[in-house]
């Protein structure tokens, strides 16, 4: 029985001062959700159940392709995961246990899983294998906000696939692509798969799902032609240069007094800012220092640099860059540089070029890659919108929400935990991994962002907190709220989960609550309805608004309700 009158629905006018998303706002004035802490968030009554219904919704999918739900604890010895190298991540929560053992809270579960299999799959019959579990995580998350898109404490679906190699890992990794595809098309949202990097996870291939909305943090580079990647990873061709310098039989130093930034070498010497080299003095983990360029108009991609080198750079200090390259920021270029030099493919082919000249307030123009200095080449621009793909159609960017990510691990953790099998032949090999996460508040969260509107929240129904609100008009005893009893049962015996407002409360403030916790369809009950043997429906998003007669409402109502999208 859910009747408002006897349910924790705290609803609030006043916005949080400190909400920047819709769904933040959205969420807590609703009464779904309150804060706890930074980054801590309490699921209220309403906020847990869209929470379990989009979780069922994500039990439906795995167990179709096979998954085997199980449990694993939060709580972990540290050991396993400096075994995989990962216990140094800043944002993994560690701590000791009072004999001074250290352990950490999980902020996901590779390390875990991997020592189980290890001692339970030790033979190709027990392979293909995949498990999965939805359990809280714990991030200590540098800058908790937006509400529940970045928080320090979570709940994710996990699963973890099991092959024997290579070939094995990609039919399971299919398998969830498929499986993720189907949740999201039920959950309602708007949504892409997109190229991903892999980040901390490893391994050699990566996907994530994104839900374009204006509150994303990420950027997705999409295009007509079915191009969609992460702009971590993104690739494409740039625009071409307007007004590019003529070429110079060999550079030739000018004088730019002052002028130490790409706006300010470009105006002193009259050419676009493409034409000009963008220097980064960087120190590379077990390499040294590397000066990195680009075009003077391209942002550098840290991740895809990263990804060139092999391992993290970081940006040189102000003394270092005096004692390698005896000139400050601004001037510094590839022109003899004291370090080598990776220069992004954009500039391969490009002359006439304007570089720092490797001494304070002078410039080189006429600058050749290739005929004055000899880069290693690499990817490692931003791309931007207006590029070019691939497939030869141009780039857009837009924000959005990383809804779940799915990784091929290979050997990543089978390796350093020694999880492998014995072959037919009796051979030792190592398993080959894979990884699907998925987060249902942020499922939750994406739904609010692409579907609020001014009044509140517009839920899919099939995460909506209920499936039909009915409102009640009128006191105790009067006709309406004895209808609105019948109709009450009529529609919890045909299936649907309803919230009854039967509140002593105002017509407008029971309509105000309606719309701002966001049901799919409201049903009111009231004396002017019944006045001509009708009851009143509307449609939360679009506002749709339109009569049943009150013989047979209920049965309308359901079949109403199974056609709303």
């Amino acid at each position: 029985m859910t009747r408002l009158s006897a349910y924790l629905l705290p609803t609030v006018k006043e916005v949080p001062a400190d909400a920047e998303a819709i769904s933040h706002r959205l969420m807590v004035r609703a009464g779904l959700v309150r804060q706890l802490g930074a980054g801590m968030w309490t699921f209220l009554p309403a906020g847990w159940r869209s929470h379990r219904k989009v979780e069922q919704i994500l039990r439906e999918e795995i167990d179709a392709i096979g998954g085997l739900e199980m449990l694993m604890p939060v709580l972990q010895p540290a050991e396993l995961w400096r075994q995989t190298g990962r216990f140094a991540i800043d944002e993994l929560f560690k701590l000791k246990d009072r004999k001074g053992a250290d352990h950490v809270l999980a902020m996901t579960h590779e390390e875990a899983i991997t020592y189980h299999m290890t001692r339970e799959l030790r033979s190709y019959r027990d392979l293909p294998r995949i498990l999965y579990h939805i359990q809280t995580k714990e991030r200590d998350e540098p800058r908790p906000r937006a509400g529940l898109l970045r928080t320090r404490e979570f709940i994710m679906k996990d699963s973890y696939s099991f092959d024997r190699d290579r070939e094995g890992l990609d039919a399971s990794y299919e398998l969830h692509v498929k499986a993720y595809d189907r949740i999201f098309d039920r959950s309602g949202l708007e949504w892409y798969r997109v190229e991903a990097d892999v980040g901390m996870m490893g391994g050699h291939g990566a996907h994530e799902y994104m839900a374009p909305c204006a509150a994303g943090e990420n950027e997705v580079a999409l295009s007509q032609a079915g191009y969609a990647a992460n702009v971590e990873v993104a690739s494409a061709s740039p625009r071409r240069i307007e007004g590019l310098p003529e070429p110079l039989a060999a550079p030739e130093l000018v004088e730019t007094p002052g002028a130490a930034t790409i706006d300010s070498v470009a105006g002193l010497l009259g050419v676009p800012s493409g034409a000009l080299i963008k220097a980064f003095p960087v120190v590379v983990d077990g390499r040294g220092p590397l000066l990195v360029i680009t075009r003077g108009d391209h942002r550098l991609n840290e991740i895809k640099l990263q990804n060139a080198l092999g391992a993290p750079a970081r940006a040189a200090h102000a003394e270092e860059l005096e004692a390698l390259f005896r000139a400050p920021a601004g001037y510094i270029g590839p022109v003899g540089a004291a370090a080598p030099v990776v220069a992004d493919v954009a500039l391969r082919g490009l002359r006439g070029l304007v570089a720092g000249a490797n001494q304070p307030d002078h410039h080189l123009r006429g600058v050749e890659p290739g005929r004055d200095f000899e880069p290693e080449w690499a990817d490692v621009r931003a791309v931007v919108a207006g590029d070019t793909c691939p497939a030869g159609s141009e780039i857009r960017i837009e924000p959005a929400i990383e809804v779940a990510n799915i990784f091929k691990l290979g050997t990543r953790y089978s390796e350093p935990l020694g999880a492998g099998y014995l072959d037919e032949q009796g051979e030792e090999r190592l398993i080959w991994m894979g990884s699907y996460g998925i987060g249902p508040a942020r499922i939750m969260a994406a739904a609010v962002e692409q579907r609020a509107d001014d009044q509140g929240i517009a839920w899919p129904p099939s995460i909506s907190p209920f499936d039909v609100e009915l409102v009640a008009l009128g006191k105790p005893g009067e006709e309406a709220r004895e209808v609105a009893e019948r109709l009450y049962e009529e529609l919890r015996s045909g299936g649907l989960d309803v919230l009854y407002d039967d509140r002593d409360q105002s017509p407008g403030e029971k309509f105000a609550d309606a719309e701002l916790l966001g049901c799919p369809l409201r049903v009111t009950v009231g004396r002017r309805g019944l006045e001509t043997g009708e009851v009143e429906a509307q449609v939360r998003r679009g506002r749709e608004r339109f009569s049943l007669p009150l013989e047979g409402a209920a049965e309308a109502v359901i079949e109403r309700w199974r056609r709303l999208d």
